[in-house]
């Protein structure tokens, strides 16, 4: 665990309270996973996907695909 620590503001965003990430705090992209435990919020990078990961995520197609017609091959030159 960082034992680096900072003051920083919370502001308000509209509706929602927000805080200014000091650059030594800077998180890589632009995506971030934030849980509460307790009185604490962790704030984490956002994963990146892996394909299988995104593949895991679709749900199976229900629906039956028409049958493929079958065509004749022909040659081709290369």
């Amino acid at each position: 665990m960082s034992s680096v620590e900072r003051h920083v503001k919370l502001f308000k965003n509209g509706r929602n309270q927000a805080v200014r990430i000091p650059r030594e705090f800077e998180l890589p992209g632009d995506d971030a996973i934030m849980r509460k435990e307790g009185d604490r919020l962790i704030i984490e990078p956002g994963r990146k996907k892996s394909l299988r990961d995104l593949l895991n995520s679709w749900t199976p197609i229900e629906e039956e695909f028409p049958p493929i017609e079958r065509l004749p091959t022909r040659p081709v030159k290369l």
